[in-house]
């Protein structure tokens, strides 16, 4: 089978016939049935029955919720997979509206009944999710309150996310060069201002801020309304702070979180002596927002989609077999849509199939070394969905910031493999100038969106925001996240970035700082402790579905995450790399790359 054919994913075995399956729709049909039998049986069943019946359903939703955003992905002009979504949201509702009525149901016990309740052994494999919506219910509004916001959220809170991709599917790029037009889809775009060639990325990226520039004036209230939505609910329940909720999602506390921020703070000097190194074998004075992820130099190594497959799947199976030979089956079985063509959304995922116990890898591959990296990475998620295999559905249900851990995880084993295998000098510090990009993303670029999303909360309660103000305020926060080291920046990353405009979880930003960490402190013992440590890995990576992020951390590593220790271990760890390229870039010029 060619290259272009197996960089295309199969998703027949999920359900055959992609938006216009009749089986979507019948499974769909039959899971409403499900739903609506529970919702009749809630008063009667057993608490038992009634939490085996939710789970069922759950697994159900995130089914055809995978599938339809694997469709809607590979080809943004799917309408009937967006009517599809629409559809999937009723149904969802249907069933927050079932988890709100045993969440009031939770709350009318008294803490004798509970605790009973949650030591009977056949509560064993619900434990820690009942406990969580327990203490969680006490937090929210009555029952009655909770269900109308779901409700009123499918055709609006839900909807306004849903413009973001509409707008997206509409965009394009077109580049006009030597006298040819070539037309790219955002996804395309973006892999391009990547470019060795510096007039070719600043040409590309300049195009790309104009193009949101001109979508800004539908995208502004966008974001205004989602947000909006939150602080009034959030209002309602009493919560004064916009991270109350990404941090319960996260099950993770504040003191944590600022203990991490806190790190990466007192770490950034060294990055920033980093960028300036860089920018001097740019060629430049300082870098620009588009210098910030361009590769140093050319690498001569161009990846064939089978060269990065045989590359990931030996470096996996050198941690751990098991590791490489998911890796082999995820190929072989056609899980990852990798190809460069038009139509595609921007970026990468991983999503499980809990039902079809199967895994799906999105992104768009076209030979980098940053293309095997980001293939790496996905497949770390597809590792992480695979060793959980077996655990009841709600024991699955990890957090975005654990699951940022074993995709940095696995990045990071093929990053070192490749700069071990590179013999040329200039090819290594490029490898090397690669893994410390990430450092600087993780440790500036992320910490600006947490940084502009913290503060457009503030702003926000007093009212809307205009374009020129989101615009301030992005740029505002890139300078204060990168020190103002840069000699231009972004201001309509608030647009363009998908981010923001995820309903289902706000500040999808400081959880992949969190994983790099995480991942990175984890990934310093394992190479301390080799072989054997693959079994540990695999232990801490399946109790991420039933454990806070500070028991996580306690049990398998014996830390306290809510200290600076740890963090700073892992910081000193990435330090490393920033020192080790310091010392091997002195001896290159502008000219030598």
């Amino acid at each position: 089978m060619s290259d272009m054919s197996m960089m295309r994913w199969d998703l027949q075995s999920v359900f055959p016939g992609d938006s216009n399956s009749p089986e979507i729709t019948h499974f769909m049909e039959e899971t409403r049935k499900q739903l609506q039998f529970l919702e009749e049986g809630m008063k009667t069943d057993s608490l038992l029955h009634v939490i085996q019946k939710l789970q069922n359903c759950g697994a159900r939703l995130h089914e055809v919720g995978s599938y339809l955003s694997c469709l809607v992905s590979a080809d943004v002009k799917d309408e009937k997979a967006k009517q599809l979504q629409t559809r999937l949201y009723e149904l969802d509702a249907l069933y927050q509206k079932l988890l709100i009525q045993l969440d009031a149901h939770l709350l009318r016990l008294d803490a004798t009944q509970l605790e009973t309740i949650l030591k009977a052994p056949e509560m064993d494999e619900f434990r820690f999710w009942l406990n969580e919506r327990a203490r969680r219910a006490k937090d929210k509004l009555p029952a009655e309150m909770e269900d109308l916001a779901v409700q009123l959220g499918i055709d609006g809170y839900r909807s306004w996310g849903d413009l973001y991709n509409i707008l997206v599917g509409r965009m394009s790029i077109t580049l006009h060069k030597d006298g040819k037009t070539e037309q790219l889809s955002m996804g395309q775009a973006f892999n391009r201002m990547s470019s060795q060639n510096r007039q070719e990325r600043e040409t590309i990226f300049q195009i790309w801020e104009d193009t949101w520039a001109k979508e800004a004036d539908l995208l502004q209230p966008t974001l205004n309304h989602i947000a909006g939505y939150r602080l009034a609910l959030y209002r309602a329940r009493g919560w004064s702070s916009p991270l109350s909720e990404p941090l319960l999602i996260n099950r993770m506390s504040q003191e944590t979180l600022e203990a991490m921020w806190d790190t990466v703070e007192r770490n950034k000097p060294l990055l920033l002596e980093y960028l300036k190194e860089k920018a001097r074998l740019l060629g430049v004075d300082a870098p620009s927002w588009c210098d910030v992820d361009a590769a140093l130099g050319q690498m001569e190594q161009r990846f064939s989609y089978q060269e990065a497959r045989d590359l990931i799947v030996e470096q996996f199976s050198r941690f751990n077999p098991e590791m490489g030979k998911f890796a082999s089956q995820c190929f072989e079985k056609r899980w990852i849509e990798a190809e460069d063509r038009p139509g595609k959304r921007p970026g990468g995922f991983c999503t499980s199939f809990p039902i079809s116990q199967e895994t799906r890898i999105f992104m768009t591959f076209s030979g980098s070394a940053g293309n095997v990296s980001t293939l790496a990475h996905e497949l770390g998620h597809a590792f992480h969905q695979h060793v959980m295999r077996g655990l009841p559905y709600y024991q699955t249900r990890y957090a975005m910031n654990v699951a940022e851990t074993a995709s940095t995880f696995a990045e990071a084993i093929v990053s070192d493999a490749t700069m071990q295998e590179a013999s040329d000098p200039k090819q290594r510090l490029i490898l090397l100038a690669d893994k410390v990009d990430r450092g600087v993303v993780m440790f500036m670029n992320i910490h600006a969106r947490f940084l502009f999303e913290t503060r457009f909360y503030e702003e926000r309660k007093r009212g809307m925001l205009g374009v020129q103000d989101l615009n301030e305020l992005m740029t505002q926060a890139q300078k204060d996240a990168f020190h103002n080291a840069l000699s231009s920046y972004h201001p309509h990353f608030w647009a363009s970035k998908l981010h923001f405009y995820i309903t289902g979880t706000p500040f999808y930003n400081f959880p992949y700082t969190f994983g790099y960490l995480f991942s990175t402190g984890i990934y310093a013992r394992a190479k301390a402790e080799g072989l054997s440590f693959g079994n540990k890995y695999v232990t801490l990576l399946r109790d991420t579905g039933r454990m806070n992020v500070e028991n996580l951390a306690k049990q398998h590593l014996g830390v306290d995450l809510t200290q600076s220790d740890f963090w700073q271990e892992a910081a000193n760890a990435v330090m490393a790399d920033v020192k080790t390229f310091l010392q091997e870039s002195s001896a290159f010029s502008p000219s030598d790359l």
